[in-house]
């Protein structure tokens, strides 16, 4: 595997399953009891909330801070109610403690998932407060200790979240030279802060950030809000940050020491275990819950909807689950098949397809081509499927769990119990992946109405088969594209339209002087929402394909098409630059049997990228290959080269699975292949060689990393296989006839 670092020349969450909740009829699709399907993730996705029918409300002073702080900050000034961004911190001392040890602790409140959040953050305010990053203690998610600063996703946590992180570290340095000038009597310009202490050329008196902290007049400065003009370190000064930095806990993670969601444990905890329908759409009519009632230590409770156990053992609690599963009675809804999926969701249009705008442009053109995309719905698979621990004190609830939005989780607790939220934490230990399927906490809200019938804290884990049938997909979608060559080739007008799958990524980075991107609603069948990246897989797949189409009909060579209609100034070299370390001229000129090589590119969160592939196939099996990739990635200042790097690997390696194998297969309201032996995500053997290079643009801001560079792999994979076989594939994942 080649690698380089280039310096160039320049929603809220989606609705549930109705397993676990009631629904009001307007939140239900037309003609069924699956919610209605909503465009896009984080942005515009509807909030269902679980509402369990408690109604004690009663409202007291949020809990006194369980971080011992240098002063006087109680968690409510830590937090900020805010949406997908937050409010975040409101003071100095709200997002930095400093001890009087000499101990420096930061509150953030992102999550670590596996995507680097934590090393990335710790350097940051490693670099403002001039320290090694092993001085920053970080604590993550506890929305009872660190302030609101949003849900962790749409590679949001680098834009947003660090420049907060970089600015609260370089208040706290500044009050510290602030407390050396007047303790010696000095101008602040003769004063440095380096190795965590501030000292004078002219003295070799030095004070600390613990010296700060025990002077309790002095420290009164970080009660104060952050300014929002303080300087931060310029990217030619940088100490820290642009540097290759392991993981500040990876020696936990590797000798098995830390603790994911699924492994925590509280005194006197049952496990719990959860009735979920047979199909999508059935409603449970009667259960009897006597049979696990009768085995000992086993509670079990029912809620409309809900009806679950819990026990002192896990295989207790299979066993009393199994037990009324055997008297439940269901009223089954009629569900459409994957078979039919995309005619489905044609005919449930919200609103009827729009007609092209440029209809008058198309019929004058030399050229014309429409063409229709599908891409199926795929699961995140994560690592360590759902699992909360919920525990009750005092009217309190604590929740321990896995999502991407603590705060959002909080809320959702809040509600479903009739709670304030200062009645409820929730703490999210780093764990197994999430890929933009964890953003709900139905684990949490499930867990938590358990322990609350039990009386004892209670621990629930979704099967991997839970996690494939119950928890949301990547959005189906139907992408219909119609464009016009006029008579010296170039794209005279275009009309895009997704259905279904949403907004992201939609509209085209080409220049055409007509050109009109839509995103459409659709009544969806199944539960939908976030996934890496949103619809931008989908759209960058049938945008990038139909330029390769466009190119053909023009009679011009895939990457010269796209340079002569894009003036991008990011995208641009980022294509030449991948086309260039491919080989791409070559390889046009070179072409082996049975092998094709294609190319793509794209642009969204703010960061670029382009990518080529060789694939091989198999005349007789038809099978697919990819032999090799080469992607290039641009996402402006780089802050941590090897965990990009591994961002950019963790995308490509993901992105092969859609692109050519992982499909739910569902048929009525049943998920036909929910396990990883019929749902098959790549596996090493899948790997390609892979060449990757990463653009650092210290003249740019940095952007999240953790999506755009999935985008790309799919489309280069398409073309070249049809370069390989002369069939152009227009469904994700791709399958050649007879396959």
């Amino acid at each position: 595997m080649k690698t380089e670092l280039l310096k160039p020349c320049n929603p809220p969450p989606p609705p549930r399953s109705n397993a676990s909740l009631r629904l009001a009829p307007s939140e239900q699709a037309p003609g069924s009891s699956i919610p209605a399907a909503q465009p896009e993730c984080e942005e515009e996705m509807e909030r269902v909330g679980y509402d369990f029918g408690l109604k004690r409300r009663s409202f007291v002073q949020l809990l006194g801070a369980g971080l011992l702080l240098a002063v006087s900050v109680t968690p409510a000034l830590a937090q900020r109610r805010g949406g997908r961004g937050g409010g975040g911190a409101r003071s100095i001392a709200a997002r930095v403690h400093l001890g009087k040890d000499g101990g420096i602790t930061v509150m953030v409140g992102k999550v670590e998932a596996g995507q680097g959040a934590r090393t990335e953050l710790s350097e940051a305010a490693a670099e403002e407060l001039r320290v090694p990053v092993s001085r920053i203690q970080l604590v993550m998610a506890d929305t009872g200790l660190v302030p609101d600063d949003g849900i962790t996703a749409g590679s949001g946590s680098t834009p947003r979240t660090v420049p907060a992180v970089r600015h609260g570290a370089a208040a706290a340095r500044e009050a510290l030279i602030s407390f050396a000038a007047q303790r010696w009597s000095a101008e602040r310009s003769t004063i440095h802060v380096q190795d965590g202490k501030a000292g004078s050329a002219s003295s070799p008196a030095t004070l600390s950030y613990a010296d700060l902290a025990a002077d309790a007049e002095a420290a009164k400065a970080l009660n104060q809000a952050i300014p929002s003009d303080i300087a931060l370190t310029p990217v030619t000064e940088w100490k820290v940050i642009g540097k290759p930095t392991p993981r500040p806990n990876a020696r936990d993670i590797v000798t098995g020491a830390h603790q994911y969601p699924s492994d925590i444990s509280r005194p006197g905890m049952l496990y719990g275990k959860v009735l979920r329908p047979p199909s999508y759409g059935a409603k449970l009519t009667t259960i009897d819950l006597a049979p696990a009632q009768a085995l000992k230590g086993v509670i079990a409770a029912r809620d409309d909807q809900f009806v679950g156990v819990a026990a002192p053992t896990s295989f207790l609690a299979d066993t009393a689950l199994e037990a009324i599963a055997k008297t439940a009675k269901w009223e089954a809804t009629p569900q459409p098949s994957s078979k039919e999926l995309f005619d489905y969701l044609l005919k449930h249009v919200q609103g009827g397809v729009p007609a092209n705008p440029f209809a008058d442009v198309l019929a004058q053109a030399k050229r014309a081509l429409r063409q229709t995309y599908h891409v199926a719905y795929a699961q995140h698979a994560p690592l360590e499927p759902r699992a909360a621990v919920a525990e009750w004190a005092d009217g309190k609830l604590t929740v321990w769990t896995g999502t991407q939005n603590p705060f959002g989780c909080r809320s959702e607790l809040a509600r479903a119990f009739h709670l304030a939220d200062d009645q409820v934490r929730v703490i999210v230990p780093d764990f197994g992946s999430g890929f933009g399927g964890k953003h709900t906490g139905e684990a949490g809200v499930e867990a938590a109405r358990l322990s609350k019938a039990a009386g004892h804290p209670v621990s629930l884990r979704w099967t991997r088969r839970e996690e494939f049938t119950w928890a949301y997909f990547r959005p189906a979608a139907v992408i219909q594209i119609e464009a016009g060559l006029d008579d010296n080739g170039s794209v005279a007008c275009w009309h895009f339209v997704n259905i279904n799958a949403g907004g992201s990524g939609v509209e085209t980075p080409y220049r055409i002087a007509k050109h009109r991107s839509e995103s459409l609603r659709s009544d969806a069948p199944l539960r939908q929402g976030s996934y890496r990246c949103l619809a931008a897989t989908g759209n960058n797949f049938a945008r990038e394909s139909f330029m390769d189409e466009l190119a053909a009909a023009a009679g011009a060579d895939p990457l010269a098409f796209r340079l002569a209609h894009l003036d991008n100034l990011r995208l641009r070299p980022v294509l030449e630059t991948a086309a260039q370390r491919f080989g791409w001229q070559e390889g046009t000129k070179k072409k082996k049997p049975n092998t094709g090589i294609g190319l793509s590119c794209g642009t969204e969160k703010g960061s670029y990228v382009a990518a080529c592939a060789e694939v091989e196939v198999d005349p007789a099996s038809k099978r697919i290959a990819v032999r090799r990739a080469c992607q290039v990635f641009d996402c402006g200042a780089i802050l941590n080269p090897s965990n990009l790097l591994t961002q950019v690997q963790g995308a490509i390696i993901m992105g092969l699975g859609p692109a050519l194998r992982e499909e739910i297969s569902f048929e009525n309201g049943e998920i036909l292949n929910a396990s990883f032996r019929g749902y098959q995500v790549p596996r090493f053997a899948d790997t390609p060689e892979l060449d990757i290079h990463l653009l650092d643009r210290p003249d740019h801001d940095s952007a999240g990393a953790g999506e755009t560079p999935i985008i790309a792999i799919a489309p280069a994979i398409g073309n070249a296989v049809f370069q390989a076989t002369g069939q152009r594939l227009r469904s994700m994942p791709m399958r050649l006839p007879n396959a």
